[in-house]
């Protein structure tokens, strides 16, 4: 994606059609690579380059993983990426196919994060107290 510009219609299509064809690849379990040979993974989205050459794919693993383990997800990834490339290359028809890059997407994380934040006793107790000052309020109108 380019510094402050949105993704075009075509860098979206062929984000998705990326993101479908990784996810068939890993889901047929064909990478050779211990640390991929019981991973679960799960492609949440691909972003493509404005000149389509590159993409980033976002993988988060289905049911958590420790911190070291992504680390050593991401490493078998990244070596396996000619081969991911070549895979990708058959489904999705393009005059080139982009270089595959991979990250951990970290929204998940950030999200559930935000969730503890929200269920804290300090926030829920401030809820309560806007509750409160909004129920006063409706009864000061109905009066």
């Amino acid at each position: 994606m380019s510094r402050g510009k949105e993704p075009s219609q075509r860098q979206l299509r062929v984000g998705e059609e990326i993101r479908h064809a990784l996810s068939t690849v890993l889901m047929r379990g064909e990478l050779r690579d211990p640390a991929l040979a019981n991973a679960m993974l799960t492609v949440t989205e691909v972003r493509a380059s404005p000149d389509l050459k590159n993409a980033t794919a976002f993988i988060i693993p289905m049911g958590g993983v420790a911190k070291e383990n992504r680390k050593e997800i991401l490493g078998a990834l990244r070596k396996a990426a000619p081969f991911l490339k070549g895979q990708v290359g058959k489904t999705v028809h393009l005059k080139y196919v982009p270089n595959l890059s991979f990250q951990y997407d970290k929204s998940f994380d950030e999200g559930s994060h935000i969730d503890d934040i929200l269920r804290s006793p300090r926030v829920l107790h401030d809820l309560d107290e806007l509750d409160d000052d909004a129920d006063d309020a409706n009864r000061d109108e109905e009066e």
